[in-house]
């Protein structure tokens, strides 16, 4: 059962006992990531993300690695659009030492200009591999057809220009802006004795900076009918990321579109993988995915597959949406769907690194413990009826884009395919 304490100044520290366990994870989550970016500064939070491990006032960089790697233990980071988590595991009797290095990176970096400088030529070369990677280009490519203009639609690694273009005094100043306690969660889960972690937050506590915390600029949505965007390079493939628009985490109807997207295309036993790969054999690669932010969400179908079937698969994904918004699944596929997501919920949550992520993720989003229990009970209220409302509520032209890495010129007739004009 996950705990939450809130110190003098805002840091908050998330609690997951498991004492079963043999190693501890810890994780430093601050409320901040791509949303909290102008457009000047587009990749400033994967930038300090990056930053943060090469050297603070008491360690180089290679003392921060050699400090957890040697005691077995490993550490890591992220950027996602509206958090970045830096996070530790290792054996349960070695929390302090995870917490003083996890604590020293996030307060005590020194952004050494030369530093920067030499990151700034890795992080062009991250740039570039994702570029490369046609899978994953689509994807930045549809977030900018879908928000365009805006911090949701640009990339988190930023661009060429901007990462080319940012000192060190606007890492400085966003890190003094956005990691305060306030925008702080301290997650915790595993082996380890409570009282002796709370005293060791409650002194860390009082070295973190105070300040207020930063509301992520409201998602502007203009779009009256399908957007379509090519990028035309030579590939084998034609790579597409098909998305549809939804709804913030804070609805209720994520849960319904939780199980849609398993009936969709989220595993193996899903429509569009048994119909476009198994039934027809169009693809290799073909699944969907949701996202669920403060203000807004969607649903992707991802696919890689030959030219000349990109018409016919498309014609089969939109098919399936308007099937789902026609008629709700049977009983039968409603069962397997609900038992998948609550399996999926059981297995992903075995870990101490998955608890540790769950708990710190839920408390900077919602502000309360996270509770298994708490969203298996609000899955069991889901009908089969609402999947259908769900799908006729968001499955709309006006909601949809379609964006595309291929060796074909022309998009001519794909914005009917998906209802526009």
């Amino acid at each position: 059962m996950t705990s939450l304490v809130t110190f003098p100044g805002g840091l908050r520290l998330a609690l997951v006992p498991m004492p079963h366990m043999a190693s501890v994870s810890l994780g430093f989550w601050v409320g901040v990531g791509g949303r909290a970016e102008p457009a000047p500064l587009s990749g400033v939070s994967h930038f300090i993300e990056h930053m943060l491990f090469k050297g603070t006032r008491r360690r180089s960089a290679r003392e921060l690695s050699q400090a957890v790697e040697g005691i077995g233990g490993y550490l890591n980071a992220f950027t996602s659009e509206e958090n970045t988590c830096f996070y530790a595991k290792a054996r349960h009797d070695r929390f302090e030492e995870l917490l003083d290095v996890l604590a020293d990176m996030v307060l005590e970096s020194r952004l050494d200009p030369e530093d920067l400088d030499r990151e700034r030529a890795v992080i062009l070369e991250e740039i570039a591999m994702y570029r490369d990677q046609a899978q994953q280009y689509v994807q930045e490519l549809l977030n900018a057809l879908s928000w365009p203009g805006q911090p949701l639609g640009r990339s988190l690694t930023g661009t060429p220009r901007t990462v080319g273009g940012l000192r060190r005094e606007d890492l400085v100043a966003h890190h003094r802006r956005h990691y305060v306690a306030s925008q702080t969660v301290v997650s915790v889960a595993g082996r380890f004795r409570p009282a002796r972690v709370i005293r060791a937050v409650a002194e860390l506590a009082r070295r973190f900076p105070a300040g207020p915390r930063v509301s992520f600029e409201p998602v502007r949505i203009v779009q009256r009918r399908p957007g379509v965007f090519l990028c035309t390079r030579k590939t084998e493939q034609t790579q597409i990321a098909l998305g549809v628009r939804t709804c913030s985490r804070h609805d209720d109807r994520r849960f319904a579109l939780r199980l849609l997207n398993v009936v969709l295309g989220e595993a193996t036993s899903s429509r569009l993988f048994q119909t476009v790969r198994e039934d027809l054999g169009l693809a290799y690669s073909i699944y969907s995915a949701l996202s669920f932010f403060e203000d807004t969400g969607d649903l992707v179908i991802s696919a890689g597959l030959d030219d000349r079937n990109l018409v016919r698969t498309l014609l089969l994904m939109v098919g399936e949406l308007r099937r789902l918004a026609e008629r709700p699944p049977g009983r039968a596929e409603f069962a397997r769907a609900r038992d998948y997501v609550l399996g999926q919920l059981d297995l992903g949550l075995e870990g101490t690194e998955s608890q540790m992520q769950a708990a710190g993720e839920h408390v900077l989003s919602f502000a309360t413990p996270f509770r298994a229990q708490a969203v298996r009970r609000r899955l069991a209220r889901v009908a089969p009826a609402d999947l259908s409302a769900a799908a006729r509520d968001f499955f709309r032209p006006e909601r949809m884009n379609l964006a595309l890495v291929s060796p074909i010129r022309s998009t001519r007739g794909l914005g009917r395919v998906l209802g526009g004009p």
